[in-house]
């Protein structure tokens, strides 16, 4: 399923939100690749990882935005669906590999839409993430493995994760997921 086709049928819960999945709908018909890096805007797929029995959450530190944030990233060539980039990005960041979608386990939903900044490094200028976020649920925490020493992962209780990061939209995010959880 395709990026267009996604974003179609998303709700924007907030002013915000609605601002932010307007300029990727826009991006998504104008755009021959929008998930291009060569864009200053483009497309990412993320999700917070969720333990629900334990209603935990996963963060990974980024050490280029100096943040704990959830797992995700840029599309791999070829690839056009944000839920599968979310998840392939997921289980290369935790080495979890029994990662499905949270809360309804068949059926992908987008959690949230946030255009976010990225400072310039690793040889790319400033630029913004149209970042499309997701849940998904491991049975076994225990198995988390983190892909660098760079890369910390920590499971948190929701009002941990919540006083932990830094970014607003994320913690927006966390609260939906949260509700979601019923905390």
């Amino acid at each position: 399923m395709g990026l267009a086709t996604v974003l179609e049928t998303y709700v924007p819960q907030s002013v915000e939100e609605g601002r932010d999945l307007a300029r990727l709908r826009r991006l998504a018909a104008k755009s021959a690749d929008p998930w291009t890096r060569a864009s200053a805007l483009h497309v990412t797929g993320s999700a917070v990882v969720v333990h629900p029995p334990t209603r935990r959450v996963l963060l990974r530190w980024h050490d280029r935005m100096q943040a704990w944030l959830q797992v995700g990233g840029h599309a791999d060539p070829g690839e056009v669906n944000p839920f599968e980039i979310a998840q392939r990005e997921a289980r290369e960041e935790t080495g979890l590999t029994d990662l499905v979608a949270w809360p309804d386990a068949g059926s992908p939903r987008i959690v949230q839409v946030a255009v976010v900044p990225v400072p310039a490094g690793k040889g790319e200028p400033a630029h913004e993430h149209g970042d499309v976020r997701y849940a998904l649920a491991t049975s076994s925490p225990e198995a988390v493995v983190a892909e660098s020493a760079a890369a910390s992962l920590a499971w948190l209780t929701l009002e941990d994760a919540l006083q932990r990061v830094g970014w607003d939209n994320l913690r927006v995010c966390l609260m939906r997921i949260a509700a979601l959880m019923g905390v």
